[in-house]
């Protein structure tokens, strides 16, 4: 079965299979030989063609947040229901959520303001590593929850939005 999964605003088709060694990724044409290993606290080693790559990976519902060689990800799945239901509307989430625990680093936006699908709206850091979080579809933010420097729990809300007039 062929899964959908967002990457700021590309769509990405990817299926999973097995084979006589292992796991098979098919995603973008092209297949590569794909392995993770947990480790602790998130923490995970990702094979991928042979070659090992140190991962962090957090969920929150239908959000994939990765680390990897420096850089963090936000992934979202899209069951193909859902994206049926959803095509035209431009529906998302009206609340950003935490993915887990953390500080807040930086907030990009003030209440009021209007933002564009994709503007950062704030960077928090959790486990020493900074993921910025950005506008899952246009709006206003009505409100924001922590300021610069405090602390959340997994699944706080940190910002509000609601429908642009």
């Amino acid at each position: 079965m062929t899964h959908f999964f967002k990457l700021e605003d590309a769509d990405h088709a990817v299926a999973l299979s097995r084979s006589a060694q292992g796991y098979v990724l098919h995603v973008g044409g092209q297949t590569h030989a794909v392995e993770l290993v947990a480790g602790r606290d998130h923490q995970a080693t990702l094979w991928l063609d042979g070659v090992a790559h140190q991962v962090v990976v957090a969920t929150r519902g239908d959000d994939v947040f990765v680390h990897l060689n420096g850089a963090a990800y936000q992934l979202r799945y899209e069951h193909p229901l859902a994206r049926l239901a959803a095509a035209g509307q431009g529906n998302a989430d009206d609340q950003i959520s935490a993915p887990m625990p953390g500080s807040i680093v930086s907030v990009a936006v003030a209440v009021g303001d209007a933002v564009k699908k994709g503007q950062t709206l704030l960077v928090m850091e959790s486990m020493k590593m900074e993921t910025t979080l950005s506008a899952p579809r246009d709006g206003v933010v009505e409100a924001i929850s922590f300021e610069q420097g405090q602390t959340f729990d997994r699944d706080a809300v940190l910002l509000r939005l609601q429908a642009q007039d």
